[in-house]
């Protein structure tokens, strides 16, 4: 699918991590150093210090050192003493106002805990995705603090011995580990669900309700709302359609608007080509036309992920893509773009700044 092309740019100086600050043109975007006219010149796009089959990796100089604020102000609506009443996916819980020791059992949550600085509250945590964990059981991107909260068990089969010994004032998870275990766990302290239907946003501010800062949650929603949209601005976002990738070990998943990754594209505004609209869908390795896009991330689930992905990143077919000839194709890390939350969600709006108008940072 063709590219729309783009009003040439001067070279201003601009920050680009450890790389050199230089002027660019390509197709992903048409840069120029002069007046001159810009040319679709593929081989003058930026790549990264590192790569995956091919693919310019995104996100691997990714700064969380100090990544989560300080505690946000408690939030007095509805507090009766020190309790209040939450309403949730499986009913309504009185939980601790401010609560001090809190487990967390999904990336919702656990994104939520940084974004309003109550992290050091958490005691213990599932381990969201153990391929692309930190120095510690949780996920580097979410920062160093966290990064060390011991795990609970995986995601969706969180360890009740291990909760219970960390003596939790407030358990907090989602709905799809279902009403059995939530009855187990509310034997051992409150326990919020967050009901996941209606989009991140909606699962981030319940989150947030629970951890006592929802007012907080609602003000970090918007500023992130404001720089999605000045971020489209910035790399004229519209005049771009990106096809979303997930490789698993045998299996390839086009991810559709209705996905995490999806939703922060769409308020950032970059396009999605036809075939990508409706929803979340599989292709197969011998016919990959619906993956096609002005520009293609990639990301792999896991090391079997990667492994296939690989493999079918070098086949005839994948070469067949004019994205993969043209070296429009960008590994993004799997964690962060299935994740849920605003920090997640900075982190994607991150990538597409280093990425999708031909700019690696």
């Amino acid at each position: 699918m063709p590219l729309h092309p783009r009003v040439p740019r001067s070279c201003a100086p601009r920050r680009i991590g450890t790389l050199a600050a230089v002027c660019l043109t390509g197709a992903v975007a048409l840069v120029g150093c002069s007046d001159s006219e810009a040319l679709d010149d593929a081989s003058t796009i930026v790549r990264t210090t590192t790569n995956i089959a091919g693919a310019g990796v995104v996100g691997n100089n990714r700064d969380t050192v100090g990544l989560c604020p300080e505690l946000a102000p408690l939030d007095r609506t509805g507090v009766e003493g020190d309790t209040r009443p939450v309403g949730h996916a499986e009913g309504i819980s009185t939980i601790p106002a401010d609560p001090q020791r809190i487990v967390v059992l999904d990336a919702a949550g656990l994104d939520a805990s940084c974004t309003v600085g109550i992290w050091e509250r958490v005691v213990g945590a599932a381990t969201i995705d153990p391929d692309f964990r930190g120095d510690g059981d949780q996920p580097l991107y979410l920062g160093t603090g966290l990064a060390s909260v011991p795990s609970v068990g995986p995601v969706g089969a969180p360890d009740i011995d291990a909760i219970t010994a960390l003596d939790p004032d407030l358990i907090l998870g989602a709905d799809s580990l279902g009403s059995d275990t939530y009855d187990t766990l509310t034997a051992i302290a409150p326990t919020v669900f967050t009901a996941t239907e209606q989009g991140w946003k909606d699962t981030f501010l319940q989150s947030a309700a629970a951890l006592g800062r929802g007012q907080s949650g609602f003000d970090a929603l918007a500023a992130f709302s404001a720089d999605a949209e000045r971020v489209g601005r910035e790399i004229d976002a519209s005049q771009t359609q990106a096809s979303v990738l997930r490789f698993d070990a045998d299996s390839i998943e086009v991810d559709g608007p209705n996905s995490f990754a999806g939703q922060v594209l769409g308020e950032v505004g970059v396009g999605r080509p036809q075939v990508q609209r409706d929803g979340t869908f599989s292709v197969e390795s011998d016919d990959l036309s619906s993956a096609e896009g002005d520009i293609v991330y990639v990301r792999f689930a896991g090391p079997d992920g990667e492994a296939f992905g690989r493999e079918v990143m070098d086949s005839d077919a994948w070469h067949a893509l004019g994205s993969v000839t043209d070296g429009r194709v960008f590994a993004v890390n799997d964690t962060v773009w299935s994740g849920s939350g605003v920090v997640a969600a900075r982190a994607i709006l991150d990538d597409l700044s280093a990425s999708l108008n031909a700019y690696v940072s």
